[in-house]
């Protein structure tokens, strides 16, 4: 999952780079529409993106990926002159910062997001049993070029009207939506709450799992930590309260004066400004994908 702790570790971003085995993919494009606030008519798009490789596929906000030679420009020009430049200014943040993997052939669904855990950025992960109970209709509709059928179920506390087409022959689509007999080409719940819809696909041949960021980043190659969904969930819950609550009493004051290299910005001011963006990141969505499950009181 594309993970926001990015935001923590900018001015450290001195480090050379790595290199990562390559695979080829078959990347689909999914635009998706979200209202991000649950009593709210605001609605706003993003672009998304699903690899399937042979092994797997992955899902992701295509934010970050689609500004890695910007990004990349930007860190070797730092790199190079030992001068820190304030990046925030000239990204684009993701709407989303989890992933979702699922490994074929069984399908297993891994959901991955990031978080600190002290000075250390961690990845926190949770397997999902989910099992798709679809009913395939007998409607049919073009979509694009695409022939397609509907099928209905329901997942996250939501009813889900989605159209395949088994002229793509795989048995994914966006999130962790799966198990229909071809690759879906729209999906969205009865609410109008989130809508995703296939705008176009290519192949990409030099493939790789992390973005640009991740691989330069402290943590961003580190292996993913698999817990429990409700660990997961009360453990993710804690970080967006207060993202910066197990570095806090590391943030030393001395530390904090320190002016970041070539520039006249402290650390500590840098550090005002990531917590407020991570904290705005957070509240600007409070309607999730799946609704929260609403656990009955133990009768005395």
């Amino acid at each position: 999952m594309k993970s926001l702790k990015k935001l923590l570790i900018l001015p450290v971003l001195m480090f050379g780079t790595m290199v990562f085995a390559q695979t080829a993919s078959n990347r689909f494009f999914y635009e998706l529409t979200f209202k991000p606030k649950k009593d709210s008519a605001k609605i706003e798009k993003v672009m998304t993106t699903l690899d399937i490789t042979k092994d797997k596929s992955l899902y992701r906000d295509f934010t970050w990926v689609a500004q890695d030679s910007i990004m990349k420009v930007q860190v070797e020009a730092m790199q190079k002159s030992g001068i820190f430049k304030d990046m925030s200014k000239s990204m684009t943040m993701p709407k989303f910062a989890y992933k979702v993997e699922k490994v074929y052939p069984d399908m297993k669904v891994i959901l991955e997001e990031g978080l600190q855990n002290g000075m250390t950025p961690m990845k926190l992960g949770y397997v999902d049993n989910t099992k798709f109970n679809w009913n395939i209709t007998s409607e049919k509709v073009k979509i694009g070029t695409y022939n397609t059928q509907k099928a209905t179920t329901e997942f996250g506390g939501r009813k889900w009207n989605a159209w395949f087409t088994s002229d793509l022959p795989f048995q994914d689509g966006p999130y962790k939506f799966n198990g229909l007999p071809g690759l879906i080409v729209k999906i969205e719940d009865d609410g109008g709450n989130y809508s995703w819809e296939l705008k176009g696909n290519k192949k990409v041949d030099n493939f790789e799992e992390l973005s640009y960021i991740e691989k330069i980043s402290p943590g961003g190659t580190s292996k993913r930590v698999e817990v429990s969904r409700d660990k997961f969930e009360s453990t993710i819950a804690d970080f967006k309260k207060d993202p910066f609550a197990t570095i806090r009493p590391m943030l030393k004051p001395e530390m904090m004066s320190q002016k970041l290299p070539g520039s006249d910005v402290s650390i500590g001011e840098m550090v005002k400004k990531q917590e407020k963006m991570l904290k705005d990141f957070y509240d600007a969505n409070d309607n999730p994908i799946e609704l929260p499950v609403v656990k009955e009181k133990k009768k005395k």
